[in-house]
Order: C-alpha cells, then structure tokens, then sequence
C-alpha cells in the first residue's frame, strides 16, 4: 500500500507541460533537409506517392524501383500533408508534421491511459484516519503528468520520433491501443472504438508479423487482467481490426492491380522490415548493448514498479491493470524486436509507451535517495552536453578554441558556419529556462512525487531544442546528399536519358530523387549508372556485356567511406 498525502500529487501546472511537450515536439522539424538512412526513405516514399498516380498510392515505393517499402498508411499520412501544405511550407516540412501528429497522439494517449489507471481503487494510497490523502483525480491526474514526463525523458527518442518513418505510425497505433484497451474497462464501445482504431494504425503501418503479435498482446492483455472487458468492447475493437486487415487487399483487386504488383505488396506486407522465422542473435546483441542507454530512465523505473506492485497483494498483483494491460503490450513489442533479422534504434520506440505507464506507478514508492540520483545525473549530465555543445558551436562561428574548429573542420571539409540569430536566442532562452529549472530543483525541497523527473524531461528537451538550434546546420550538412546531388546536376543533364540506379540503397535513392530532376530507374538499358558500389558496376558490366566509362566520382563530406560513381555505359 502505498502512502501519500495530497501535497504530493499536486500536478505540474498545465502551461508548463503543454509548452514542454509542444517544444519538444516540434523542435527539429523544420529547416532541414530529409537526412540519410531511415528518414530519407520515409520521405521518399511520400514523396513517391504524391507526385505519382493510383499505384503509388497502393504501393508505396521509391521511384523507378518496384519494391514495396510496406504498408501504406505512414506514406497515404505524408503524402496528403505534402500536398495540404507542401506550396507554404516545403515538401520535406510537411512530411514531417507526420511525425509530430504521430508523436503528439501518442502523448496524449499516454498521459490518459495512465489518468484512468490512476484513478483505479487497486492503486489507491493508503487513508489516513484524519484524512489528507489524495483524491483519485489528482492522484491520477499526477501520474499521468509522470508519465508524459518520462516518455519526453527518454533519451533514444530524441531524434527518432522526428524523423519521417513508419514507426512513428507504429508508435501511435500502440498508444491508441493502450489507451483504448484501459477505456474499455468503464466506457466499452469508446474503448473499443480506441483500440480498434489503434490495431487499424498498427496493421496498415507495419508488417503482418508486428500486427498478429499486437492482435495477440491486446488478447493477452484483456485476458490477464482482473478487470474484464465487456463485450460492446470485444465486438468493436475486433470489427475495426478486421477491417483494417481488409483494406488494403481490398484495394489491390478494387484497382485491378496486375498479379505481379499484388505480389509486390504481399512481400513487403509480410517482410518490410525483414524478419527471420526465430529469435535473431544480432537482435539481442543490438538490445542487450544499445536498450539501457536508449530507454534511460525509462527501464529503471518500470523495473521499480514491477517489483513493487508485482509483490501487492492487495492490488491484486500481475493482474491489476495497471501492470496487465501495459506489460502485456511491451512484451509483444519485445518479441517483435527480437524476430527482426536486424532491429536498429527505431525498432526501440514502440517498447516506451507502455514502460512509460508502468514506470509512473514506481513514482509513489521511489525513495529519497533514488530520486536523489536521477536528479543529479540528470542535471550533471544534460549540463555538461549543454556546455559541449556551446562551446563546440562557439568554435564553428569564431574559430576559438583553435583545435576544436580545426577538428571540425577536419571532419566536416568544406562546411561554412554563419551565425543565425534566431536560432541563437532560441538556444539562449533554451539554456536560460534550464537554469532556471535546476535553480528551483536545488534551492527548495519539492514534495511533488514528479519531482525526480522534471529535470530529466526538461535536459533531454534542452539537448534536443541545442542540437535542433546551434548545431543543425551543421548536423544537416553531415547528413544530406543536397550538395552531393547538386554536384552530380552540374555532371549530367535531366534529357540525357535515365540513369540505372539498380546498385544505389533505398535512402540515396530516395534521396536523389528528391534532390534532381533525373529520370532514376532500376533498368540495365539505361545510358547511365549511378552507383555507390565499384564491384557491383564491374560485375554488372560484365552480366550484360556493356562497357562502363567513369564520368564522376564523389561523397559527402561527412562520409569517408562512400564513393559516389556516375558511369556512362554503352554496349561492348
């Protein structure tokens, strides 16, 4: 049981909340290009889909490559903002306001999960005999404000949950379901509108391997719990996801799409990203080295709760909802991490919305000293990031400290940096309301059980809004192939016939087809080859008897190991 009063679930005022979730959001949206790997290939099926016609909508794909790049509704999502609001704001800007949608949803789907856990009597504080415990509202009201803080707290979200990728759809259908799951249990058909609709998202954003596993963790998760859903909850939560498994078929033979494109879209249904049939040895290497640091200090706290209200006998232990529904859904997410061949960072964030919820319930319980640490490796840690990047930022403008602006200018050959005075009156009230934060943090001894976790939310907020401020010229320039692409421009003409792009991995693809206006094709009888790779332009010269003569050769700045190559090709 746990003890409080009611000082201690006094909520965070919402203005401070709302604006720490808003800037948090929306920093590192805009003013930027699609940058390599994921967020270029997110983009660029987006892209794809709003300059092409029927089939690039029901296929999504890069252009002049028949590959699916998997469900659709991520790219239906970017392509409809970039053509709303493309003509304002630029294409590559408002494909990302799919992020932030996706990311905002998520939070609140976050915050009033964890307000209705809250308010159940199986976590209840303990009534004191002349009273002064906490209300339900506060004392859900304040955990959900506990877990909103964590969620922002997460470290490996940063640059993740804005960038351009399917797992930000994948984050917000399994918020939803969440969500829906835990209104089920007093408003049923709301609920079940709310998983449904979460299970739909979840479906037409990921793999079938990720939507069965999720179908299944939400059965679990009802099944497990002591609070039973009715069956108003049942029937519409399982007609949405029927439906959501059936609309995309649906369009393949509503479209006539040819049996060769329909098997294009049934293999990156079933393997986009790929997926190996047992537990993938590299998966477990990636998460046992990158999870603790990625998830921090989101995995600590949940893990306190487990063993809490695991042992609770009086909350009904591994069954009470609050740790059911949630464990369940992480779980589930875990193993679909697990089975993939390759997991990467992205893959982590469907693991934090429901540690998220779980981690607000060790609040109550932590201890002084506990909260003590969190505290202070926040506020030393996010301080020392803060002073590197002002100091590193401080070089690259003024060229003191010497050896630091030479080692960027080792590292990034050929970057100018300039002064940009918004950007750095953003970053100075930035710093200055962090100041502020730890001033107040350490000159008074707050009750509020949130207390630990506003320096964590607002240091991860302040290293973000830094980075998306002082540092992204800088950052972008490392991570585009802008210059790169206007290079090859001057190189060769947009009416000299297609270049063969067969050799060239999805995010240059996606890329250069953003940033030239090049016929780009995976077709040997193109006149040209575009390609990063030597040994593959040598063997496919040799395949197809064609001649290859080297015209351009080139890299980003911020890539030593790249070789950009432009051949002419020719019959032998």
């Amino acid at each position: 049981m746990v003890k409080l009063t009611a000082a201690a679930t006094r909520s965070i005022p919402r203005i401070i909340i709302f604006a720490l979730t808003l800037v948090y959001g929306f920093a590192g949206l805009f003013f930027r290009d699609p940058w390599k790997n994921e967020d270029a290939i997110g983009f660029g099926g987006m892209w794809t889909l709003f300059r092409g016609n029927t089939f690039d909508w029901i296929v999504p794909h890069l252009a002049g490559r028949e590959l699916s790049l998997g469900a659709p509704f991520p790219y239906w999502l970017g392509g409809t903002l970039i053509r709303l609001f493309g003509p304002w704001v630029g294409a590559a800007n408002a494909a990302r306001l799919y992020s932030a949608i996706c990311f905002f949803a998520t939070a609140v789907a976050i915050w009033y999960a964890t307000y209705l856990l809250g308010r159940r009597p199986e976590v209840q504080p303990m009534a004191f005999a002349v009273g002064g415990q906490p209300d339900r509202k506060s004392y859900g009201m304040t955990l959900a404000d506990g877990a909103l803080l964590i969620f922002l707290a997460c470290i490996g979200l940063a640059q993740n949950a804005h960038e351009t990728t399917p797992m930000m759809a994948q984050l917000m259908g399994i918020g939803f379901i969440l969500y829906g799951t835990v209104r089920g249990l007093d408003k049923p058909w709301q609920g079940g509108l709310w998983t449904g609709l979460g299970l739909m998202i979840v479906i037409l954003s990921s793999n079938l391997t990720l939507s069965l596993i999720m179908v299944s963790s939400t059965i679990i998760a009802v099944l497990a719990s002591n609070a039973k859903l009715r069956l108003r909850w049942t029937l519409t939560s399982t007609v949405l996801g029927l439906i959501g498994f059936a609309i995309w078929p649906a369009l393949w033979y509503g479209f006539n799409l040819s049996p060769e494109l329909r098997h294009v879209a049934e293999v990156g249904w079933r393997n986009m990203p790929v997926m190996r049939s047992s537990i993938s040895l590299d998966s477990i290497g990636f998460l046992g080295v990158n999870f603790w640091a990625y998830a921090w200090p989101v995995w600590p706290l949940a893990a306190i709760s487990l063993a809490h209200w695991g042992t609770n006998k009086s909350a009904g232990a591994w069954r009470a909802p609050h740790l059911a529904i949630p464990l369940s859904l992480f779980i589930g997410s875990l193993i679909y991490v697990l089975f993939r061949v390759e997991a990467n960072e992205h893959d982590l964030m469907i693991l934090i919305p429901s540690l998220a919820i779980i981690g607000a319930f060790s609040l109550p319980i932590l201890k002084r000293n506990l909260i003590s640490f969190i505290d202070w490796f926040a506020m030393l840690s996010f301080t020392v990031i803060a002073i590197a990047v002002w100091v590193i930022w401080f070089a690259k403008v003024t060229g003191y400290p010497e050896s630091t602006a030479a080692n960027l200018a080792r590292l990034l050959p050929g970057f100018q940096a300039q002064l940009n005075w918004l950007a750095f009156f953003i970053a100075l009230a930035i710093t200055g309301v962090w100041l502020a934060i730890v001033r107040w943090r350490t000159s008074r001894a707050p009750k509020e059980i949130w207390r630990c976790l506003i320096i964590s939310a607002s240091g991860t907020t302040l290293m973000w809004v830094l980075l998306m401020t002082l540092w992204l010229p800088t950052i972008n320039y490392a991570k585009t192939y802008r210059y790169v692409a206007a290079r090859l421009s001057q190189v060769i003409s947009t009416n000299t016939g297609c270049v063969n792009t067969s050799s060239l991995g999805l995010s240059q693809l996606a890329s250069f087809d953003y940033f030239t206006k090049l016929d780009l094709r995976d077709d040997p009888n193109c006149p040209w080859m575009l390609t990063h790779s030597q040994s593959e332009a040598q063997a496919f010269g040799s395949l197809n008897d064609k001649k290859l003569v080297l015209i351009w050769e080139d890299r980003r700045a911020a890539d030593r190991d790249e070789r950009l190559r432009l051949y002419e090709v020719s019959p032998k």
